[in-house]
């Protein structure tokens, strides 16, 4: 494991251990809009999904691009095509910030998923409360059984998992934990190399009745048109949007890529 994936997983810790101490809502906010199909919405046949993601720094890249209002964003990406909507959460190393989920999803008509570093059903049931639609599980940092929990914990509010893994044990333990949506990060998170031959070797063993979801390192409508034959149901892209001088323009490239022929 990285040594900054170590000072995040600490730091996210000591969060949980706040939250659980302060005390975690039990009920979705009044004026949450309900939840929103995230399965449904990337998985249209034919098509490779856009998942687009707000985020303003990583710890990899650094600072990815100038803090703004992550709601006009999030309209440019609905305007656009995406599937769906990625959020960065967490703010210390990512700059984000969970206050935002509930203004966010009341401006936009795509189903949200809170991305962050989920350790403890105290975040499962934050994130309800605060209006997500879906959250991302990480399969390498989790045990057999508090993946399973936290799994299970989600089927129960109705909230959507996206189980990121990396190599074939990751998807062993993502699979034996019931995973449905399985996110193929390809990115190392010993090294934050990226190597989007990950998803190409992965992508096989995902078995008929799951979704394959693409992540890190995909950057032009080549990568879509290439993860598209070999199966890929969504990709989530962060850093090329974000980075991009008009987000618009970009979004459009890559949710034209999904919706054609290649």
């Amino acid at each position: 494991m990285h040594s900054r994936l170590k000072e995040i997983l600490d730091e996210k810790q000591r969060e949980v251990e706040r939250l659980i101490m302060g005390g975690v809502l039990t009920y979705r906010c009044d004026d949450a809009p309900p939840i929103r199909d995230f399965t449904r919405a990337i998985s249209v046949p034919g098509r490779i999904g856009l998942i687009a993601e707000i985020k303003f720094n990583s710890p990899s890249a650094g600072r990815i691009c100038e803090k703004r209002d992550p709601v006009s964003i999030a309209r440019i990406y609905d305007d656009s095509g995406a599937a769906a909507i990625s959020l960065l959460t967490d703010k210390r190393f990512f700059g984000g910030d969970l206050d935002q989920l509930p203004r966010l999803k009341r401006a936009v008509s795509l189903p949200v998923l809170r991305k962050d570093f989920i350790l403890d059903e105290a975040q499962v049931v934050e994130s309800f409360s605060y209006g997500a639609d879906a959250i991302l599980l990480i399969a390498r940092i989790l045990s057999v059984n508090k993946l399973r929990a936290l799994l299970k914990m989600c089927r129960e509010l109705g909230l959507a998992a996206l189980t990121e893994v990396h190599d074939r044990q990751d998807m062993d333990k993502a699979l034996d934990c019931g995973a449905e949506i399985i996110g193929i990060n390809n990115r190392d998170l010993d090294t934050f190399e990226v190597d989007l031959r990950t998803t190409l070797e992965l992508a096989p063993l995902v078995p008929e009745g799951c979704i394959t979801v693409s992540e890190s390192g995909i950057s032009s409508a080549g990568d879509i048109h290439l993860l598209k034959k070999w199966g890929v149901n969504a990709a989530l892209v962060g850093t090329s949007l974000m980075k991009s001088d008009n987000i618009r323009l970009k979004t459009q490239e890559l949710v034209l890529a999904g919706h054609g022929s290649g």
